[in-house]
């Protein structure tokens, strides 16, 4: 006889509570404060950071983990890198790191990335995740006013069975977090309504800093942070060093902030 160490509960009533309680979460973020496309560091630290001031954040992941890169550091060995004062935010999660030579800091990418998804987590984020990015949702006037998604594994389908409709999630302001696709970015110049000048060449010194202080609203209603801003404005990329993504994404959320009339605390 096998020791009953569980509650009695079967498979039916274990489907119907994921189903009960993504239907309703899902229902609720239909419409949202900000829709942040893109889970990576950039999205996650923009979406912690307007969580926190109690706005109703829903980040969008095509993947179905979070965190892009973070995870993984540089060349597949998973350790990353800020620069000064970009450190101040790994203390901020408490996650441990040293300094290897002045200005430069180490950490371990799964902790760091486990402290910030959970971080995000805790300070009320939803997130949708194996969902893409397909367009945006324009008013009149232009301004961007949501996102249309889909599953992601629709786009491996082939053509001839992938009729499936997306579906238009509306919020007051999207933040473009896709990292160097920038691809809520490209939605608007495919459009005539932006013109994306393409990343540059990588120059680490010189690419945090042009990130952060480029990082802000590329079109009424779209943030854009993280490697995204390097794709809309041609500016260096950064390789394997994390600072300025997590920098943009604070910035980003202050943007978001003045954007909606919100004071600064």
């Amino acid at each position: 006889m096998v020791k009953k160490l569980f509650a009695p509960v079967g498979e039916k009533e274990v489907t119907r509570a994921i189903v009960d309680e993504f239907a309703k979460q899902f229902s609720q973020y239909v419409e949202s404060d900000c829709l942040i496309i893109g889970g990576g560091p950039s999205g996650l630290m923009a979406g912690k950071e307007l969580a926190t001031r109690g706005l109703k954040i829903l980040i969008v992941e095509r993947n179905n983990y979070l965190g892009g890169g973070f995870w993984i550091g540089g060349y597949l060995m998973n350790k990353i890198t800020v620069r000064e004062p970009a450190q101040k935010v790994l203390e901020e999660l408490a996650v441990p790191y040293k300094e290897v030579s002045k200005g430069l800091y180490v950490a371990d990418g799964p902790h760091a990335c486990s402290k910030l998804i959970g971080a995000t987590c805790d300070s009320g984020v939803k997130f949708a995740n194996m969902t893409v990015f397909d367009d945006l949702v324009l008013r009149e006037g232009g301004k961007v006013n949501g996102a249309v998604i889909n599953w992601t594994p629709i786009s491996s389908l082939p053509r001839e069975i992938t009729c499936v409709d997306p579906v238009a999630l509306e919020t007051k302001m999207v933040i473009d977090a896709t990292g160097h696709d920038a691809s809520a970015v490209r939605k608007l110049e495919e459009r005539g309504l932006i013109k994306i000048k393409g990343m540059g060449a990588m120059w680490v010194e010189r690419s945090e800093n042009l990130v952060v202080e480029h990082t802000g609203e590329a079109y009424p209603g779209l943030v854009v942070v993280g490697m995204a801003v390097a794709t809309t404005y041609g500016l260096p990329r950064m390789g394997p060093t994390f600072g300025a993504m997590l920098l943009s994404g604070k910035r980003g959320a202050e943007v978001v902030l003045e954007k909606l009339g919100i004071k600064k605390k």
